[in-house]
C-alpha cells in the first residue's frame, strides 16, 4: 500500500503539480540541428601490477560485508567485475554516449558500456526540459542521485576505483537501477534541491528483488521460495542537496537514504552457499569543498559517510540441507579524498577509505567473529581500511595519464587471514567527439 501511495503522489506531480506550459513557438529553443544526437566515446585503459596473483584474488572478500570483491561476479545473469581487477593490461570500457534534445519538452541520454564481458545500456533516459516552479522528471535506466560518487560515471573519478565503502555495498556499478526520478530546486537564495526515486531494485550487491529458491528442493520446476514475493518497483531513494559560495570556496553538502527489500542469492558461490532474504536501509551524508586559487588551479575536498542496516533472514547450504536464522547487519564506512590541481594540466591527489562498523546479529545473538567455522575467524570489530595516492597529468581535456598507488587491508582469504594488496596503475583515459559538461 505504501508503495502504491508513493507511486501515486510521483504520478500525481507529474501530471498535475508539475505540469508543463506549453510557450509561444518564437519562445521555444526547439531547432532543426537538434536531430543529430551529440555523440561521444571514452576509451579507459590501464596497466596494473597487484602484489597478490589474480587467481588468489578471485578468493578474496571482505568478511560479512561483501564476497569476492575481485573478478567477475555473475548471479541471476548478470556478471560484472571491479574495474583495473587483473594483473597486466585491462580494457576496462569503451563508453559511447549519444545525448539531444527529442522537442522543447524532452531530452534523451543514453550511454553504452562495452568491455570484455559484453555490452549493456549503462544509462538510458528521458529528461523534462520544460516544467516549471523548479520541477524536473526524469525516467528509464539511471544512475541513483544517492550520494556525491554514485550519480557520476568513471571517468569522471579522482581514482581508479570506487571508495571502498560505495563499492561492498552497492557494487562496481553502484545503485544504477530502472525506475523515475523527480526533483525540485527551492526558490531559495543559495541551491537547494530535494529529490525522491522509485527503482526497480535489483542492485545484486545490496538490494535484489528476484525469488530465491531453495536449492534442495524435490521438484526444480516447482521449487520452494525462500521470503516473501517481492513486487517492484522495491527500492526508494530520497535525499537533499544544497551548494553556496563562501568567497572563492564552494561548498557542495548532501544528505541521503534508501530503503528496499533485499533478496540476496549466492547459493551457487562454490565457497560459502548463502542467501539473505531481508529489507535494507541505507543513510548517507557527502561534504565537497573546493577552493579556487585561480580558473585551474584548486584544492577539493570530498568525503562520504554511509551506513546500511539488514534486516531478515541468513541461509545457508551446508551438504545439502539449509539452515535459516534471523540475521541483522550494521555497516558503516566512509572515504575521505583530497585533491590538489595545480595548473590546467597536473593534479595530486590522497584518499583514505574505512569500514570502520561491522555488528552482525545472528539468531538474536551479537557475534563477536564474522565465520566461527573459520581456521581463522575474523573479529566483527575489525577495520577495513585502503590508503591511495595518485598522480595525472591533463594533455588536454581530451586524454588524460594517471599513475595510482593502493595499499588495501581490507581483503581477507577464506581461511581468514588478512591478505595486504598493494596496487601499483598506470591508467589512460581518452574521449573523442561531443561530451556534455560533468555536474560541479
Amino acid at each position: 500500500m505504501n508503495k502504491i501511495l508513493l507511486l501515486s503522489t510521483l504520478t500525481s506531480a507529474a501530471l498535475f503539480a508539475v505540469a508543463p506550459v506549453v510557450k509561444p513557438a518564437q519562445e521555444r529553443t526547439f531547432s532543426q540541428s537538434q536531430f543529430m544526437p551529440d555523440m561521444s566515446a571514452i576509451v579507459d585503459f590501464s596497466y596494473v601490477n597487484h602484489s597478490i596473483s589474480d587467481a588468489d584474488l578471485q578468493h578474496l572478500s571482505i568478511p560479512g560485508v561483501t564476497e569476492g570483491f575481485y573478478g567477475s561476479h555473475d548471479h541471476g545473469g548478470n556478471s560484472e567485475s571491479t574495474y583495473n581487477a587483473n594483473n597486466g593490461f585491462n580494457l576496462n570500457y569503451v563508453e559511447l554516449v549519444l545525448s539531444s534534445n527529442v522537442d522543447p519538452y524532452f531530452s534523451v541520454d543514453a550511454v553504452f558500456h562495452f568491455s570484455p564481458e559484453g555490452v549493456e545500456v549503462e544509462e538510458g533516459y528521458f529528461t523534462t526540459t520544460a516544467l516549471e516552479n523548479g520541477f524536473r522528471i526524469r525516467g528509464g535506466k539511471l544512475l541513483s542521485e544517492f550520494g556525491r560518487i554514485n550519480q557520476q560515471h568513471h571517468h569522471f573519478w579522482d581514482f581508479g576505483n570506487a571508495p571502498l565503502v560505495n563499492e561492498a555495498f552497492f557494487g562496481t556499478q553502484g545503485i544504477n537501477e530502472l525506475g523515475m526520478q523527480l526533483q525540485w530546486v527551492a526558490p531559495t537564495p543559495m541551491y537547494l534541491m530535494l529529490g525522491a526515486e522509485a527503482l526497480q531494485g535489483t542492485n545484486e550487491a545490496m538490494f535484489g528483488n528476484a525469488q530465491i529458491s531453495d536449492p534442495n528442493s524435490p521438484d526444480p520446476e516447482d521449487p520452494t521460495i525462500l521470503g516473501e514475493e517481492i513486487t517492484a518497483p522495491s527500492l526508494f531513494v530520497g535525499y537533499v542537496k544544497s551548494s553556496f559560495d563562501v568567497g572563492s570556496t564552494t561548498i557542495l553538502p548532501g544528505l541521503s537514504l534508501a530503503q528496499g527489500s533485499s533478496r540476496l542469492d549466492h547459493f551457487e558461490d562454490a565457497e560459502h552457499a548463502n542467501a539473505f532474504a531481508g529489507d535494507s536501509s541505507v543513510y548517507g551524508a557527502d561534504l565537497t569543498v573546493k577552493h579556487f586559487f585561480n580558473s585551474y588551479s584548486f584544492l577539493s575536498w570530498q568525503s562520504e559517510w554511509i551506513m546500511r542496516n539488514m534486516d531478515g533472514t541468513g541461509y545457508h547450504n551446508d551438504a545439502g540441507t539449509l539452515q535459516g536464522s534471523p540475521l541483522e547487519k550494521e555497516q558503516a564506512g566512509y572515504y575521505a579524498q583530497l585533491v590538489y590541481a595545480y595548473d590546467q594540466n597536473w593534479r595530486f591527489g590522497v584518499r583514505y577509505d574505512s569500514i570502520y562498523l561491522n555488528d552482525l546479529t545472528l539468531d538474536g545473538i551479537s557475534q563477536t567473529v564474522v565465520d566461527p567455522e573459520a581456521a581463522n575467524p575474523v573479529s566483527t570489530s575489525e577495520d577495513f581500511d585502503r590508503y591511495s595516492v595518485m598522480s595525472e597529468y591533463h594533455l588536454s581535456e581530451f586524454s588524460r595519464i594517471r599513475l595510482e598507488y593502493n595499499h588495501n587491508t581490507a581483503l581477507y582469504s577464506e581461511d581468514g587471514d588478512r591478505q595486504n594488496l598493494d596496487t601499483v596503475m598506470l591508467q589512460f583515459n581518452l574521449s573523442i567527439g561531443a561530451h556534455a559538461a560533468h555536474d560541479f
